[in-house]
C-alpha cells in the first residue's frame, strides 16, 4: 500500500544491545535496525522512509509493575514515543532520514515537542 501511495513512513522501535548477557535480544534489535537500513535502501525510490527509533525508557504497564528497580527520572511515557513518529511522519524531508537510527530524545530536541509531564528526556541511547 505504501508502495502504490507512493510515500509513506516504516518505523523499527528498536534499542542499542550495548551490554554483552543477552545475545537474543541484541540480535533482535541489531536484526531490526538493519531492516530499516536495508528498507530504506529498497523502498527509497517509492518515497517511502524507513527509520529504526530509539526510546529511553518507557513507561510502559510492564515497566511501572517493577518501576521501584529503576531510575524513572529521566524515563519517557509511550505518548512521547509517539510523538516522536508523528513528528518525522509530518516532516517534509523525513527521506534524509530514511535509513537511520534516531532517538526519540534527539528527535524531540529538533522538532521541539515534550513529553506529556512536561519533560524532556536526555538522549540515553
Amino acid at each position: 500500500m505504501l508502495i502504490e501511495a507512493s510515500e509513506g513512513l516504516i518505523v523499527n522501535i528498536s534499542f542499542g544491545a550495548k551490554n554483552p548477557g543477552n545475545p537474543t535480544y541484541a540480535v533482535a534489535k541489531t536484526a531490526s535496525d538493519r531492516m530499516a537500513t536495508d528498507f530504506a535502501h529498497e523502498l527509497r525510490e517509492h518515497n517511502v522512509a524507513v527509520v529504526a527509533l530509539y526510546p529511553g525508557l518507557v513507561r510502559t504497564e510492564g515497566l511501572m509493575l517493577h518501576a521501584a528497580y529503576f531510575d524513572m527520572t529521566n524515563s519517557e511515557s509511550p505518548e512521547f514515543t509517539g510523538r516522536a513518529v508523528a513528528a518525522l511522519a509530518a516532516d517534509a524531508n523525513m527521506m534524509s532520514k530514511s535509513g537511520q537510527v534516531l532517538v526519540s530524545a534527539v528527535l524531540a530536541q529538533e522538532y521541539g515537542f515534550i513529553d506529556i509531564d512536561g519533560k524532556l528526556p536526555t538522549p540515553s541511547a
